[in-house]
């Protein structure tokens, strides 16, 4: 029992269920904020053209109050939410490629190339011996 707890220590206390733990309660409270926004902002903006609080509107049919307000308030909500969730993985995309051109640019650069004077063909800079023609190559001294 006691290598129970100890292995469940260590799988609660790794990086990356302490970071979703995080996001979470970081997420809920974002949620709490955006339903705030629409409950006492959007909402009421709405119904001034409604002549209403917007969240109020509901539709009775056969005994059952149908609360329509406050389901567009909800779906409000959602896409707020979507919406700032597409503009973090976005702004997240474009510092992942980022960090990624200078390692492309660094993989891309080529060494210094010479030419063979025997049969002409690239070599790298620091080469002794062409690989084409197999000739011995004198190594110049860098320039600078």
């Amino acid at each position: 029992m006691k290598n129970f707890f100890n292995e469940f220590k260590t799988f609660a206390l790794k990086g990356n269920v302490m970071n979703l733990a995080i996001g979470v309660i970081i997420g809920a409270a974002f949620g709490a904020v955006v339903a705030s926004l629409t409950d006492n902002i959007i909402s009421p903006i709405i119904g001034l053209f409604t002549g209403q609080n917007f969240d109020g509107l509901e539709l009775e049919f056969l005994g059952v109050s149908l609360r329509y307000g406050a389901f567009i308030t909800s779906v409000i909500n959602f896409v707020i939410m979507a919406f700032v969730v597409f503009l973090l993985v976005k702004m997240m995309n474009k510092l992942v490629a980022l960090s990624e051109k200078p390692r492309e640019a660094a993989a891309e650069e080529e060494p210094p190339k010479r030419v063979c004077p025997y049969c002409l063909t690239e070599i790298h800079d620091e080469a002794t011996r062409c690989p084409a023609c197999t000739s011995e190559l004198a190594v110049e001294p860098a320039a600078g």
